[in-house]
């Protein structure tokens, strides 16, 4: 009996997400089952309710991943997930098979999930942007997944990336045209100027922490353009 209302349960979003064009699998489903119950508690808690929209922010040197929700006048942080590997340095990725995962300014559409990916459920970065394209800059395929193995993505774990992934596809089902990924190399607070004085990234991480401060300011995803 049971096993049967998890898969009835199955279809019923799985249908429900494709007429919303967000592609679906029996895996996303089954995910979405096994998690959605959980988020929405914390979703709740802090005010938002389920689809709510998002904003993820990436930080190379602690290896975290942060998912903010909108949630009155001010996105507030759901949770912080532990990265379990990336591959490279601190930098941007320059150029295909680099093995660098980037740092910058993407968003998450809705072609862009995977609901059937190799490293269980991942959705893709958006690399190269228009900023990375104008700077010469090549490669594909960079990802969020599960799974923990990385060669230019930033790979979560199975548990991880179901909570994540579904939280992305719950937001998109919703009306969120995009979901912003900004990756930075660390936290920009403080002396991290004089920290990273020698860098030859210091003029790019620049541009990046004018966005990591305009946040801090509004509480409020700002606008890349």
């Amino acid at each position: 009996m049971m096993r049967a209302l998890l898969l009835s349960l199955a279809v019923l979003m799985s249908t429900s997400a494709q007429s919303n064009n967000i592609p679906s699998t029996a895996r996303s489903a089954q995910a979405q089952a096994r998690v959605q119950a959980a988020l929405t508690a914390e979703l709740e808690a802090l005010g938002a309710s389920w689809g709510a929209p998002l904003y993820l922010r990436i930080f190379k040197a602690t290896d975290e991943l942060e998912v903010w929700v909108q949630a009155g006048e001010r996105y507030q942080r759901l949770r912080t997930w532990p990265i379990c590997t990336w591959s490279g340095g601190l930098g941007p990725k320059l150029r295909q098979g680099d093995g660098q995962a980037p740092e910058g300014f993407y968003e998450v559409a809705a072609p862009q999930l995977n609901p059937s990916s190799r490293f269980h459920l991942s959705f893709n970065l958006g690399y190269p942007n228009a900023f990375d394209r104008a700077h010469g800059r090549t490669g594909d395929y960079l990802m969020v997944h599960g799974n923990c193995v990385s060669i230019g993505c930033y790979a979560m774990g199975d548990a991880a990336i179901e909570e994540i992934y579904t939280l992305v596809a719950a937001a998109l089902a919703h009306g969120q045209r995009a979901v912003p990924v900004h990756a930075f190399p660390f936290r920009m607070d403080g002396e991290w100027e004089a920290q990273h004085a020698g860098s030859e990234w210091l003029p790019f991480w620049r541009q990046l922490a004018a966005a990591y401060q305009a946040f801090a300011r509004t509480g409020q995803p700002p606008r890349v353009r």
